[in-house]
């Protein structure tokens, strides 16, 4: 699709994606089953966000209770709880995305407050459900000694959580960015040394949990 500017500059669009309705994506998925099935994996709903798309990613997960594939959920946790109550007994492993614990740090880099999301955490953990904890490790933002030990003492409140995943803050973002024609405020941070993560890491599995680098 092209455009005009005001500038009488021609702009083009590119369209990335497509849509579809819950029956395609299942025929997608049966295909691979035999996947699934030798490597005791399944699906997993990521995005953006899955939960703003509530209803689709329902009638997804339905799907794959009735052929008994095993699900996970990529998520921030930013929505409802009457959201989240209506998906959490449908899905087998949460990949719950833990950025900041200082609300008003979160608001500053997210835009959005962290109280739904830490509410969402927590009543999940005490119905027993299984969750990994995702940590984007980004120096000077999420990586500050304050905030890995908010984390810490958060995480060792919750009763099931057992494995974080550290993720490494990278540049492969900077294309999107260009793509989008918006600023990226980040292109001066580096990404975090191994020597880094290995510390964090230990720091985690001090707390009995198990730690894992990437994912």
């Amino acid at each position: 699709m092209r455009r005009k500017s005001k500038s009488s500059l021609t702009t083009t669009k590119e369209l990335i994606g497509r849509e579809a309705n819950v029956e395609e994506i299942v025929a997608e998925i049966e295909r691979d089953r035999v996947f699934y099935e030798e490597s005791g994996g399944g699906v997993t709903f990521s995005g953006g966000e899955p939960l703003l798309q509530h209803v689709f990613l329902n009638g997804l997960l339905d799907a794959c209770l009735k052929l008994k594939i095993s699900t996970a959920l990529e998520t921030c946790g930013y929505a409802p709880w009457e959201v989240v109550r209506k998906v959490k007994n449908k899905i087998d492993l949460f990949l719950y995305d833990l950025k900041l614990m200082d609300d008003k740090e979160h608001q500053k880099y997210t835009g959005a407050s962290n109280v739904q999301i830490l509410s969402n955490l927590t009543r999940l953990d005490s119905e027993g459900k299984n969750i990994v904890i995702r940590f984007p490790v980004i120096p000077e933002i999420t990586d500050t000694e304050g905030n890995i030990r908010q984390i810490a003492e958060y995480i060792s409140s919750l009763k099931t959580v057992r494995e974080i995943d550290l993720l490494p803050y990278n540049k492969l973002g900077k294309g999107k960015y260009e793509k989008l024609n918006r600023l990226n405020l980040l292109t001066d941070l580096e990404p975090p040394s191994p020597e880094r993560l290995n510390q964090l890491s230990e720091r985690f599995k001090v707390l009995g949990l198990k730690v894992k680098i990437g994912g």
